[in-house]
């Protein structure tokens, strides 16, 4: 019988409970998939405790998978039975064993790109792609700075910055974790809890600042990443960690004529072009080794508050899969 991750209220990672459900035959444009890797997100976490109240409950979370097409509904052309396939999508449901999927959202994976690979870093390494190539538009010779550079996000954004030749500095929190940020492209690393990480990031561009500086973490950093952006800067918040951002006034950014956005993947995904070119862009870096996925930890699907509790306590860095009962290849 497949099975489900089921939220019924939101709270923390112990409302997430597994059922049975029932999947049935697709519609018109469908795709029926048995999934081998589910990914998660930090985005699942704010969706489970109610943070983002975006998915209608009782429901179930999660962005993205990697599977196998079981049927295939009528009015779906250019996809057969047995095919592997991934998608991305902001309708959420991928916390499942087995699913209904509109065609347009699925993605022929490169034979050469591990199921796990693919489950576990699809979602970040388009969210990447949209932060360094579009919200900010990164070019060689660039400065940035990388917050929670050695989280999921984090290795890749530094590793795909490097690799365009920007010199990146990335704030951790604890040396091994410089070591992962330092193997994942950082020029510099700095242990952001056991010193002013502003007072270092201005020390290392002589008094400069930095040109772009992303923040995941949110409350606890944002006003630092906001000081260490030169004149014209632009900081890009893509997650809160830590907490929400108390309002920002117009008047810190006018002192050096500063720049702010907060990008949401998901609206970077509507037109079906873009998506497609974003997912073919990640799949080319896989493919081609300019990111490089490590220390992947799988989870059984049913134990789900397991991969949300270690990404609450920042254990998830690496990637972090939960496997459906047939597993991944």
């Amino acid at each position: 019988m497949p099975t489900a991750i089921v939220i019924r209220e939101y709270g923390d990672s112990n409302v997430m409970t597994p059922e049975e459900v029932k999947i049935g035959s697709p519609a018109f444009g469908e795709l029926r998939i048995r999934q081998t890797g589910i990914g998660v997100n930090f985005h699942d976490v704010y969706v489970r405790s109610g943070l983002y109240q975006t998915l209608s409950l009782p429901g179930t979370p999660g962005c993205e998978a990697v599977g196998v097409i079981e049927e295939v509904g009528e009015g779906v052309n250019g996809f057969s039975v047995g095919e592997r396939i991934a998608y991305v999508t902001g309708r959420y449901g991928a916390y499942a064993s087995d699913r209904l999927l509109d065609s347009r959202l699925a993605l022929r994976v490169p034979s050469e790109v591990p199921d796990a690979v693919v489950a576990s870093n699809l979602l970040r390494a388009m969210t990447v792609n949209m932060l360094i190539l579009q919200v900010a538009k990164l070019k060689e010779g660039d400065t940035i700075l990388v917050q929670a550079a050695a989280g999921g996000v984090g290795r890749l954004l530094c590793q795909w910055a490097s690799y365009l030749g920007v010199t990146v500095i990335g704030t951790v929190g604890s040396e091994e974790k410089a070591v992962q940020a330092k193997a994942s492209g950082c020029t510099h690393t700095i242990l952001y809890q056991q010193m002013d990480f502003a007072k270092v990031v201005r020390d290392i561009t002589d008094g400069i600042g930095v040109d772009v500086a992303y923040d995941s973490v949110g409350a606890d950093t944002f006003y630092g990443s906001l000081d260490v952006l030169k004149p014209t800067g632009h900081l890009v918040n893509f997650g809160q960690s830590s907490g929400s951002v108390k309002p920002l006034e117009m008047p810190q950014l006018a002192a050096k004529s500063l720049t702010v956005s907060r990008p949401i993947l998901f609206h970077y995904l509507q037109n079906p072009e873009a998506y497609k070119n974003m997912a073919t862009a990640a799949f080319t870096a896989f493919e081609s080794a300019y990111l490089s996925i490590e220390d992947v930890q799988e989870i059984p699907l049913q134990d789900a508050h397991r991969a949300h509790d270690a990404l609450e306590n920042r254990f998830g860095g690496g990637a972090l899969v939960l496997i459906p009962i047939d597993g991944i290849s």
